[in-house]
C-alpha cells in the first residue's frame, strides 16, 4: 500500500502534467465547418474561437438568416471538435479516468 506523501507526491505530477497539456492544448486547433466548407471556423484546445471564415458566395444580403445558421453550426462543429481533442488528451493522461472539474 502506498503510504500518504507517495500518493500526494503522484497527485501533484498528475497536476503538473495537467497544467502542461492544458497549456499544449490551448497551441493546438480544429477546424468546424458548415455549408460544405463555405463557413469555417478554427478553434483551440481552449474551446476559444481563433478565426472565422465565410466564402463570398455564401453571403446574401436577402437571406441572413441562412449566414447566421451556418456561423452557428460551424462554430459549434469547431468547439465540438475542441472539446473531444482535450477528452481525448486528457483520457492519456488520466488512464480514461474522468476526473471532476478537468476540462
Amino acid at each position: 500500500m502506498k503510504s500518504m506523501g507517495q500518493m500526494l507526491r503522484e497527485a501533484q505530477k498528475l497536476q503538473a502534467r495537467m497544467i502542461q497539456l492544458q497549456e499544449e492544448l490551448a497551441a493546438r486547433t480544429v477546424e468546424g465547418t458548415a455549408g460544405g466548407g463555405m463557413v469555417r471556423a478554427v478553434a483551440n484546445g481552449r474551446q476559444e474561437i481563433l478565426a472565422l471564415r465565410i466564402e463570398p458566395e455564401v453571403v446574401d444580403p436577402q437571406d441572413v438568416e441562412m449566414l447566421q445558421d451556418l456561423v452557428l453550426a460551424a462554430v459549434n462543429d469547431a468547439l465540438g471538435r475542441a472539446r473531444e481533442m482535450a477528452a481525448a488528451e486528457m483520457g492519456k493522461l488520466t488512464g480514461g479516468v474522468s476526473l471532476p472539474g478537468m476540462m
